[in-house]
């Protein structure tokens, strides 16, 4: 694990190291001190290609190769090794090497009996068991296949390991040397090309977190790895999921669950950036305290509707750059698919996205775009609410627990990390004579594109600000009561929620809120203007505070039987069975007392309760749930629905339950809690990526025959416009089914603006559009013309009333796209004239929320 620069500075300090307190170093100076110190160096690893480097090693070898070791000799490798070329080799592979104390990390060639290098590679060290080494190499490493196929691995020392590194990177010539080796050969090696497959690589491209998979047969590939089918890496005639390395776990163990986050790695090359990805790139920001000059890219899912926009990059070092942002969830797409390939050992050419019913137009439009290279399945493609409803299909099916012909309804709420979306599905099964046919009709019925995990993420971040706020004005005798902050009693907190409203309920924590920011602030968007050093102190209060939030969510609310939390700086015994300690690396909250920060080193002695959590996230949770199906509820539709299932990430929370059933008392409620080991991913995230694989496996096999139609969606915005004497003129209506007819606006054709005004369900205004009107866009048309676009969306009545001089602006919903479109039509001298469309989305960023724009 990589210890931060203040870790670093302590190592000093309990070692008395006098340069690394008295200079002002960075961090790879502390590093470079403390290595110095303790007679330790950086392993040099021979990774990047360089031009001549290989042959400069292969004349090294030949030439001064003298010195067998015996000791060298006797290291224990894998009998059976496989590389591939253009592929790395890591610790996942699991090529385990075992020797004593006469071997350090370094780089081993790869020769054959004749005694030509076929390959470099590195031994790194494990971190955790005593004389055990992993063979590596970079993707790019050089990899040769010869005639001869004896091959043995040459060991070195440290200090010929070092010559060879210097012999490989080096314009120059090196001086004539001894090499001391030791010599293994190797049972079996084989370097192979990466096979192409026809299986289908899904991906659940997330708000916050990402998965991949694919159901891998036994004939994905011509020879599947053996040695990976062994070790349980590859499952054939199954679902795999594709498991991303955490290296700030434990030994690097890998999850299936990638955080989309993207941060600038290297912008010196504005034609070659590097990224960081996923847990690499929290693992940065946390390194460098939360306040480095890196570029953080988080919820990039929300760019589907403007993913050409130029972004502003900025790598650790402080260069800058400037990228499309296709491009950047390109290059994180690739990552995923990159990681795929590595753990399955073959070349995806075929993809399938799962994205929100609403967005599925715009999504997959998107991905073709940004990935030409690939097949993007689209024709049988699944959203979200649709995967999850399959694999609860697919599940009935195995267990016979389905009607044949009837028809059901089902209701699926998707609360994920950012957003929460409910569909609705009509669906029959029919046991056909060679497959089962399976008829579905599905809709979009509502959603929330600022309320998913991250909202309780931050609801749990407010209440620690404000009991660490008090901790550090008060000391160990302050003690912050849940209940005096919503002091509404639990069993009564959904009627309050009826009938006072939710903000109602959070009135005195927004204040306590607000009040320590004076102590812990974390608005740093406000210290944009003051000295740098409280600029990242603010900054990296906001980022920490947000950290520690999330991992004491996912431990209350993934593990049963937890009912405490606490911090601490060193994880310790657990003395009982209902406290889990959660361990902090380095603490430090900056605190202002007297307008001066003091920072905070050490954890503060304060346990948070199951208890406190709930009581916090009850009323968010229940109005999200109200404001979705209280109108199902009033109209008695609520009770026609068979299944409901509840998925998504944060719905693992018990209180999502206890909400539904204020709506459906004693009806089965679908939601699945797996998966406490820490380093899974709970049941319900993986529901929707299982059952978009479930569905294109058993399409591919032919067991299903199915027929899916998506339903006009309904739509949670109204749209209107203002007449001259500013009279309000609503255009489409909310919550009501998209109606392709159109209903328009008119101005004189001179206007150059014209104001579409958005509201949400409740009334509220979201966004002003600005349609910019230009004469020049123009030409002269005949009804026929515009009927052949539009068909019957603009009705030849509705263009014959059009006036001399006069503009109607013609608004609906997107065709098949979620937003709504402008088709401005004229008259000028007698002669019909069309305008330029436009399309203009139901949801933008100035309409999301951000809970990392500083000003929270």
């Amino acid at each position: 694990m990589e210890m931060t620069t203040y870790q670093l500075r302590n190592v000093c300090f309990r070692e008395r190291l006098v340069d690394g307190l008295v200079q002002t170093l960075d961090r790879e100076e502390l590093i470079r001190t403390i290595l110095k110190y303790r007679s330790a160096e950086a392993s040099l690893f021979i990774r990047q290609s360089c031009l001549g480097g290989f042959d400069r090693v292969e004349a090294a070898a030949r030439t001064y190769l003298n010195t067998p070791l015996k000791q060298l000799g006797d290291i224990r490798i894998p009998a059976r090794i496989v590389l591939y070329i253009g592929m790395a080799t890591d610790r996942q592979d699991r090529y385990r090497i075992e020797a004593g104390e006469e071997l350090s990390e370094s780089n081993a060639l790869l020769v054959n009996e004749d005694g030509e290098l076929c390959g470099i590679l590195n031994v790194v060290k494990d971190a955790t068991e005593a004389g055990v080494y992993y063979l590596q190499a970079g993707k790019d490493a050089e990899l040769k296949r010869t005639k001869n196929r004896n091959y043995s691995l040459l060991f070195f020392r440290k200090l010929d390991s070092d010559y060879l590194y210097k012999t490989y990177y080096s314009a120059h010539p090196m001086p004539p040397t001894n090499l001391h080796y030791g010599k293994v050969p190797v049972a079996e090696l084989e370097i192979r090309e990466l096979e192409e497959t026809t299986a289908v690589l899904a991906i659940d491209f997330g708000t916050s977190n990402t998965t991949a998979g694919a159901y891998l047969d036994s004939s994905y590939i011509s020879s599947p790895p053996s040695h990976d089918v062994m070790n349980g890496r590859i499952r054939l005639n199954a679902i795999n999921y594709v498991s991303f390395a955490d290296m700030s776990g434990k030994q690097g163990a890998g999850m299936a669950m990638l955080p989309t986050v993207v941060s600038a790695a290297d912008c010196s090359d504005p034609a070659a950036i590097q990224f960081y990805y996923g847990h690499d790139s929290l693992k940065q920001l946390k390194k460098n305290s939360y306040s480095g000059h890196a570029t953080v890219f988080r919820g990039m899912k929300r760019w589907v509707n403007h993913y050409e926009k130029i972004e502003e990059l900025t790598d650790p070092h402080g260069n800058v750059a400037q990228m499309k942002r296709s491009d950047i969830i390109r290059a994180y797409l690739l990552h995923v698919i990159e990681t795929a390939e590595h753990q399955f050992k073959c070349r995806f050419n075929r993809l399938h996205f799962t994205s929100p019913v609403k967005l599925k137009s715009q999504s997959l439009e998107m991905f073709k775009e940004i990935l030409p290279e690939y097949e993007i399945e689209s024709e049988h493609a699944l959203d979200e609410g649709m995967a999850v409803l399959y694999n609860t299909i697919a599940d009935q099916i195995e267990k016979n627990n389905l009607t044949d012909g009837s028809e059901y309804q089902a209701l699926v709420i998707d609360c994920g990390g950012g957003t929460t979306d409910v569909s609705s599905c009509r669906f029959r099964i029919e046991d056909g004579h060679v497959a089962y046919k399976i008829d579905i009709h599905t809709a979009y019925e509502n959603g929330d594109t600022n309320f998913g995990g991250n909202n309780l993420t931050y609801r749990i971040m407010q209440y620690m600000k404000i009991v660490f706020a008090d901790y550090y004005t008060h000391g160990r005798a302050a003690v912050t009561d849940i209940d005096t902050l919503i002091p509404i009693p639990g069993t009564d907190l959904f009627r309050y929620v009826d009938e006072e409203g939710i903000d109602a309920v959070y009135d005195t924590f927004k204040l306590r809120y607000e009040a320590a920011e004076a102590i812990i602030p974390t608005k740093y968007k406000q210290y944009e203007v003051r000295a740098r050093d409280d600029y990242r102190r603010v900054r990296g209060n906001y980022y920490f505070l947000w950290e520690i939030a999330e991992r004491m969510k996912t431990e209350f609310f993934r593990r049963t039987g937890i009912l405490r939390n606490r911090f601490l700086n060193e994880l310790g015994d657990k003395a009982d069975n209902d406290l889990i300690i959660t361990p902090v690396d380095r603490w430090c909250i900056s605190v202002l007392d007297n307008g001066e920060f003091k920072d905070m080193n050490e954890c503060p002695d304060v346990v948070f309760t199951i208890k406190e959590m709930t009581q916090l996230l009850r009323a968010d949770i229940y109005e999200i749930v109200r404001k979705f199906l209280d109108e199902f509820y009033q109209d008695g539709r609520l009770q026609d629905y068979s299944i409901i299932k509840l998925t998504g990430q944060s719905c693992r929370i018990d209180v999502f339950r206890e909400a539904l059933k204020e709506f459906v008392p004693g009806r089965s409620i679908e939601f699945r809690q797996k998966s406490e080991d820490p380093g899974q991913v709970p049941d319900l995230k993986l529901a929707c990526l299982r059952g978009a694989i479930r569905y294109q496996a058993d399409r591919k096999a032919g067991y299903i025959e199915s027929w899916i139609t998506n339903e006009v969606p309904t739509i949670p915005y109204s749209v209107s416009a203002f007449t001259h004497n500013r009279r309000e003129k609503m255009l489409m209506s909310s919550l009501e089914r998209s109606d392709p007819s159109q209903t328009a606006i008119s101005r004189p054709i001179g206007a150059s603006e014209v104001e579409f005004h958005l509201k949400g369900s409740d009334g509220s205004a979201r966004y002003t559009y600005v349609y910019t009107n230009r004469l020049s866009d123009y030409k002269s048309v005949l009804y026929e013309d515009i009927a052949a676009l539009y068909g019957d969306r603009i009705r030849q009545e509705d263009t014959d009333s059009i006036m001399n001089g006069e503009a109607k602006f013609f608004v609906s919903a997107g065709n098949n796209r979620w937003g709504f479109e402008v088709i401005p039509v004229a008259r000028i001298d007698d002669q019909l004239q069309l305008g330029k469309k436009r399309f203009f989305p139901f949801e933008n960023e100035a309409t999301e929320l951000d809970f990392f724009d500083g000003l929270k």
